[in-house]
């Protein structure tokens, strides 16, 4: 007796992959991280998504869409592809907040960038080499399979403040 896998979760996230080839599994845990992010954010209004966690940290939800958009366009477009292209925002981290920007553009900017990285990534296989373009790793080779692992870290080390914010802010726990 065969049961059907579900494909995605109640609250809309795409279950990652349990079985199959490493590359669409990857691609799985990645989009699975990506859509957690973006649980972690909805329903709540701009001064919400601006409080910071605990002093003396400013992290905020929505410095960490910005700054995970900066990371998509890091390593997916400059250390993989190999393209010259400036900070998505003024503060290259991502973290400073912009009193004008709000999160409808922030995750806009960050799901251009998602889509920006699939473009330049999605014939490569994951052994294509890239090179780290700044910092004490400067020049380093490294291969899309590497950076695929590093993305799903990020991604799940920041959901995990994400998850420290959203229940400071409302009280809402789990995702």
């Amino acid at each position: 007796m065969t049961t059907d896998t579900p494909t995605h979760l109640p609250d809309g996230r795409p279950i990652p992959l349990m079985t199959g080839p490493e590359r669409p599994m990857l691609d799985s845990w990645l989009d699975f991280h990506r859509a957690t992010l973006e649980l972690k954010c909805a329903g709540l209004d701009d001064a919400q998504l601006r409080l910071a966690s605990a002093e003396p940290s400013e992290l905020t939800l929505l410095g960490l869409v910005q700054h995970l958009a900066e990371c998509e366009r890091n390593w997916f477009q400059r250390v993989v592809g190999g393209v010259d292209v400036p900070p998505v925002f003024e503060d290259e981290t991502g973290y400073g907040l912009d009193p004008g920007r709000g999160i409808d553009e922030a995750l806009s900017v960050w799901r251009r960038e998602i889509a920006r990285g699939r473009e330049v990534c999605g014939g490569l296989p994951l052994e294509s080499v890239g090179r780290i373009g700044g910092g004490p790793m400067a020049g380093v080779e490294v291969s899309l399979r590497w950076v695929l692992v590093h993305m799903i870290e990020e991604y799940a080390r920041h959901n995990g403040h994400a998850d420290i914010l959203r229940e400071r802010i409302d009280g809402v726990i789990g995702a």
